[in-house]
């Protein structure tokens, strides 16, 4: 992750400061909007002040607020964007922009992307591609440094990744951890390899993801003592429930290839429901034309 001078980070806070207090004008003022506010449950009509890309300030108080540029909602939803919590653009077999072309107007504003099918390629140039392809996108690009490079033994690839290769890319800007830690077997008989991996990740403060089909009794509960956050591989409520109880984030995925809403949902709880994500991990260009992306997981959802 990227760290600004501290000089720089202090101006950039007085004047967020100075919008958020009123004394001057926002960016861009959102005003006369219908705010779904998700920490409080509420919808309200509300003006949002953003400055320096971000939110400098909400009220429910019109005037409280001006801007350099003004716009007119007229009682417009205003709403935070949706997040694919687990996707490999690649599947698309659209480039970063063109695949941010495809989703943005469906509602999503962030991703978050394993490059680890172009990284069978060509290894760290191709996830270096992936963070330079994606760069200064409107979509949020977010990347987890892919873990099994090749997945098995048994394949013919183009590289193989190490944790000395993943530690050269902790640093880049929007990388969030260590990838899916597909190697399940691996993880729980403690290899060498996935362990220095995962403890990788920990030690920079990153995430680590996992990806454990079936997995079940002591052997997830192994798993997950490794620090596996999340998992987006179960098929059925009973596994999905087994990997929430044992403390990972649930992935919901609905995509192209694998489809698992239907029988995961009945989980999800007004209690759990923040341990619970959406995610497509493949979505193929004719299905996000026909069918959208998380959007269509949602509507889906509320059906």
């Amino acid at each position: 992750m990227t760290i600004k001078p501290f000089a720089q980070e202090t101006h950039e806070m007085e004047a967020l400061l100075a919008v958020a207090r009123g004394d001057q004008p926002a960016d861009l003022l959102l005003k006369g909007g219908r705010l779904l506010n998700v920490f409080s449950g509420e919808i309200y009509t509300a003006d949002v002040a953003l400055a320096g890309g971000r939110v400098a300030g909400v009220s429910d108080v019109p005037g409280l607020y001006s801007g350099r540029e003004t716009l007119e909602l007229h009682g417009e939803y205003i709403a935070p964007g949706f997040i694919d919590a687990h996707v490999h653009i690649e599947s698309s077999m659209l480039l970063p922009a063109e695949f941010a072309n495809a989703v943005l107007p469906h509602g999503t504003t962030s991703v978050v992307t394993d490059p680890h099918e172009i990284a069978n390629v060509h290894g760290l140039e191709g996830i270096r591609f992936m963070l330079a392809a994606s760069a200064g996108l409107p979509l949020h690009v977010f990347v987890m440094l892919s873990s099994c490079v090749p997945a098995t033994n048994m394949e013919t690839s183009g590289a193989q990744l190490n944790v000395q290769d993943l530690a050269a890319l902790l640093g880049e800007d929007r990388v969030l951890g260590i990838a899916e830690m597909m190697n399940y077997p691996g993880v729980v008989a403690g290899a060498g390899d996935m362990i220095a991996k995962a403890l990788l990740g920990h030690g920079a403060g990153l995430r680590v993801d996992g990806h454990a089909p079936m997995l079940n009794g002591a052997a997830l509960q192994a798993y997950a003592a490794v620090g596996i956050a999340s998992d987006h591989e179960s098929v059925g409520a009973e596994e999905a429930m087994r990997k929430l109880r044992a403390g990972m984030q649930v992935l919901i995925r609905e995509g192209s290839t694998a489809r698992n809403l239907s029988a995961l949902l009945s989980i999800v709880t007004p209690i759990n429901s923040r341990f619970c994500s959406f995610a497509t991990d493949d979505k193929q260009p004719a299905d996000l034309q026909s069918q959208g992306h998380i959007d269509h997981n949602v509507r889906r959802a509320v059906a």
